[in-house]
């Protein structure tokens, strides 16, 4: 395995903006544009970070939008509360001068299994296909109504692949893309599972517990692969960034600024960052509550896999 950081230093992208986030998920390095992108749920935006000339827009979108992912085309697939969409990113600006125009279509919905449910954590495996987890929106009533489901090349969406969750949220795929992972990260279940993943199909078998949070700290929320194959977690609640190796052990540990960290990607020039994306709690929020944040951990990310599709 590479060699990492003993003590890598954290720190906030002030270009992201000094408006916190409510909830800050989903960043996605897109290396063509040397750029971040990220999204906040509650406020409905996606928002673009070009990090070397730290210019930041950003595009409201008519509903909560959680999750995104990219065609080769530049499209943005995304997991919405009524559905999937395929968005695209405009560059003029709409009446209120702030934010951007942008154009969407629905391209499929799942059969909720309530109401008050939306998309959550979503990404592409290696493949291509667009993976997305449902969940009820109110967190308090602890609804296993939740469900994963896959988007294919075809743009066909499955029945539920995995049902029965909580609060969806860390998928990732191995280097290989032969073992797929994924979390609850409600309280009441803080579980990571590791599946083997038939590259072929796009289905997942013989799920088993990667990891047990209650062992350690935090809820498991957005997550990300390394080059190595280490799966590094978001700890909400928690303050901080879990690097599982492969076969589950926890083998680093770096305390963020924030309390809720949400999601992490690797991305710049040399894919050697980790930006982490954060929610704003709603008491005791911290100046640093809902900001970006990133750290050279000392390995090296995967390029974030685009969609296989045509949108």
């Amino acid at each position: 395995m590479s060699a990492a950081a003993a003590h890598p230093k954290v720190e906030r992208v002030e270009a992201a903006g000094q408006a916190p986030a409510m909830v800050g998920e989903s960043p996605v390095w897109r290396a063509a544009e040397q750029a971040l992108y990220w999204v906040d749920i509650p406020a409905q935006k996606i928002v673009r970070l070009a990090l070397e000339a730290g210019k930041r827009s950003e595009w409201r979108l008519l509903e909560k939008v959680a999750c995104i992912a990219f065609d080769r085309h530049g499209t943005v697939l995304a997991g919405c509360e009524t559905g999937l969409f395929a968005v695209t990113l405009g560059d003029t600006a709409t009446a209120d001068g702030q934010s951007l125009q942008v154009e969407a279509h629905r391209l499929a919905a799942p059969s909720f299994a309530c109401d008050d449910m939306r998309f959550n954590d979503g990404r592409c495996d290696r493949q291509g296909r667009f993976w997305s987890g449902t969940m009820v929106q109110d967190m308090s009533l602890a609804r296993p109504a939740g469900a994963l489901y896959r988007f294919d090349e075809r743009g066909v969406l499955s029945v539920p692949v995995v049902d029965a969750l909580i609060t969806q949220n860390g998928l990732a795929w191995s280097p290989d893309g032969a073992t797929m992972y994924l979390s609850d990260s409600h309280p009441l279940r803080r579980q990571i599972w590791a599946f083997d993943y038939d590259i072929g199909t796009g289905e997942p078998r013989n799920r088993r517990v990667f990891a047990d949070l209650h062992h350690y700290v935090g809820r498991p929320d957005g997550a990300a692969v390394d080059a190595d194959g280490c799966y590094w977690i978001c700890a909400n609640d928690a303050g901080r960034l879990l690097r599982f190796t492969p076969q589950g052990k926890l083998d680093r540990e770096i305390v963020v600024p924030a309390v809720k960290p949400a999601m992490c990607a690797f991305g710049g020039r040399d894919l050697d960052t980790l930006f982490v994306t954060s929610i704003r709690p709603a008491t005791g929020a911290t100046e640093h509550d809902g900001h970006l944040f990133a750290v050279r951990p000392g390995v090296t990310g995967l390029p974030e896999p685009e969609y296989a599709g045509v949108l």
